[in-house]
């Protein structure tokens, strides 16, 4: 089988896409298949040097017919590519679309949409649908690391890891140092930030460190006590770790998101970002009970763990497989 890879990644756009396509190209090299990657890396090289060590060949991004030739699949991750199955089918391949509620949806032979509870979906000719958070695809570190938290205690201080994506989130990862840092309580906290987040005055006990993101995440997301992040991809990864995390809807296609964790007990709620500098006190309290309160933690570290397995990406190469 030969599979083509197709997504982009830069400060705007930020990681998750290129991030989700890596999952896949593990899971297809795996089984031998023949694999390229074809789009950008920028904000990412952290995650685009996998491909280089799986020996993904990068292809230039051209017409969709010209792209799609001499392979039997193309797999887009990709917001405004529309709808390009007249073109890959023509070249002789089966799409596969990657798609998260309304964002990136086009018709394709192999509809992918991995959201916690997908809404109703309009037919639009599509073939094989495979919806829900069973096809979450992660990659090989994020399954590992899943395995090396099991029965982790939890520190003191408590470490904290916030998170935000790929993209420069920096005034935002700055109000919630601040939100943590108004909790009183002593914590090391790792920020890992596209920027320079303003670091607040901190009391006795407290600890910041700030780094941009770096292949060495996971290691961090391993051995954290309590995670705060976006409402992307990053989110699903401490899900299937089981870390407790207190999450916020970064942009508009992580609403769906943001609202199915909740009602699924898988995160504390700290809103929307473009809020947060005016509902700081609400933020202080959430992170506070969050990070006092065991059996909350216990709640949202279990019920994540158990919604999130991070296999998605052979669930669907099984499909593709015999299609």
């Amino acid at each position: 089988m030969k599979l083509l890879l197709r997504a982009d990644a830069s400060p705007t756009i930020g990681a998750g896409h290129l991030s989700r396509v890596v999952a896949y190209a593990e899971r297809a090299v795996a089984r031998g298949w023949d694999v390229c990657f074809a789009g950008r890396t920028d904000n990412a090289e952290w995650l685009a040097s996998r491909l280089d060590e799986l020996s993904v060949a990068r292809r230039p991004v051209s017409p969709w017919e010209s792209l799609a030739s001499g392979f039997d699949a193309v797999l887009v991750d990709h917001y405004s590519a529309g709808d390009v199955r007249g073109e890959v089918n023509a070249a002789g391949a089966l799409l596969v679309s990657i798609e998260d509620d309304t964002f990136g949806r086009r018709p394709a032979d192999v509809v992918v949409d991995s959201g916690l509870t997908p809404g109703p979906r309009p037919a639009d000719g599509s073939g094989v649908l495979l919806r829900g958070v069973s096809y979450t695809a992660l990659r090989d570190v994020v399954l590992r690391a899943r395995a090396r938290r099991s029965g982790r205690g939890f520190g003191a201080p408590p470490h904290v890891t916030v998170v935000l994506g790929g993209a420069d989130w920096a005034a935002t990862v700055g109000l919630l140092l601040r939100a943590l840092a108004d909790t009183g309580l002593p914590f090391v906290a790792d920020a890992v930030v596209r920027g320079e987040p303003v670091v607040p005055e901190l009391s006795e006990g407290q600890v910041v460190r700030v780094a941009a993101p770096h292949p060495g995440l996971l290691d961090l997301l391993a051995t954290t006590d309590v995670a705060v992040s976006a409402s992307g991809v990053t989110f699903l990864e401490l899900c299937c770790l089981g870390v407790p995390t207190a999450a916020l809807q970064l942009v508009a296609n992580q609403a769906p998101g943001y609202r199915a964790a909740l009602d699924l007990g898988l995160a504390a709620g700290l809103g929307d970002a473009a809020t947060l500098a005016e509902r700081l006190p609400s933020v202080v309290s959430a992170l506070l009970e969050l990070l006092t309160d065991a059996g909350l933690r216990s709640s949202l570290s279990g019920a994540a763990a158990s919604t999130v397995d991070g296999l998605g990406a052979d669930r669907v190469l099984d499909v593709l497989a015999a299609y």
